[in-house]
């Protein structure tokens, strides 16, 4: 759909941009991060792996990588729905950690809650991207219809207008399971008189 077409490059520009200028210029972002990671390892401790990344520098590059190529992915309509997911991931502790309004008084202040509020923005357009289907039935939608179905030929197949009745099934079945039961341990016996003998 067109709309599609217009409105997946658009919302995934800004990330795409903001995450190459945070590979050439990653100080500033990381000088902005750093007291938000040292915070988060005090309150997390000792409980991440050791092969997470907690170095400021790292988790600046990861998120500007991940906004890169969930933002190409994005624009791209490859994936969208994961990419849009992932790009949401990043806005969330972009958003805490460089514009955390409630720490700056004055002009800085208002401007800071601006950009908080441009990113919740932001957020909900991924949020929508993430769970749009193009007009494909959900998962959800496409489960219950197969259950339905199931339940309908069911019926058919036994021969009832309100249900089949579970306890002739379960008859058949455990008896289908004893006779496999039993073709099974004749030829595990066979195979082990084979290589006994």
């Amino acid at each position: 759909m067109l709309v599609r077409r217009l409105a997946r490059p658009l919302l995934a520009a800004v990330f795409i941009k903001g995450g190459i200028d945070t590979l050439l210029n990653p100080e500033p972002r990381i000088k902005a991060a750093a007291p938000k990671v040292a915070q988060a390892q005090n309150v997390v401790g000792d409980k991440l792996p050791p092969q997470a990344p907690t170095e400021p520098e790292q988790l600046v590059r990861i998120d500007a990588g991940v906004k890169i190529g969930a933002g190409v992915l994005l624009a791209l309509g490859k994936f969208p729905r994961i990419a849009s997911l992932l790009l949401a991931g990043s806005v969330i502790p972009t958003t805490i950690t460089a514009h955390a309004f409630w720490e700056y008084d004055g002009e800085e202040r208002t401007a800071q809650e601006q950009h908080f509020l441009k990113n919740l923005g932001l957020l909900g357009g991924l949020i929508l991207a993430a769970v749009d289907t193009e007009g494909k039935p959900s998962l959800g939608w496409r489960a219950r219809r197969a259950s339905r179905k199931l339940a309908k030929q069911t019926r058919q197949l036994t021969g009832s207008s309100d249900g089949p009745d579970l306890s002739e099934w379960a008859e058949g079945a455990r008896s289908a399971a004893g006779t496999t039961a039993a073709t099974v341990r004749d030829g595990v016996d066979v195979a082990i008189g084979k290589f006994v003998a």
